[in-house]
């Protein structure tokens, strides 16, 4: 019989990924907007701190779907239980 998999340890599990993701999104959007800014804008800040912008806004979306597919599926969980 497999263990019980509990809400909380699924939650948590998924906090850890939107954190590790966002952090890998920002990194990657400032690094971004750094070459876009040497390469293109003559070393403005703006395409730098757009490119960070960017990235925690695709991650703050990931987390909210993800998010919010666990808490639906809690919700389904727990209707069947109640019958």
């Amino acid at each position: 019989m497999a263990s019980p998999v509990y809400i909380e340890e699924e939650l948590g599990r998924k906090w850890d990924k939107c954190i590790s993701d966002s952090i890998l999104k920002f990194g990657g959007g400032l690094v971004l907007g750094g070459v876009f800014s040497l390469l293109f804008f003559k070393r403005k800040r703006w395409p730098i701190l757009m490119g960070g912008g960017f990235g925690i806004g695709m991650a703050y979306s990931n987390c909210e779907k993800d998010l919010n597919a666990s808490l639906r599926s809690c919700d389904k969980c727990a209707e069947k239980e109640s019958k």
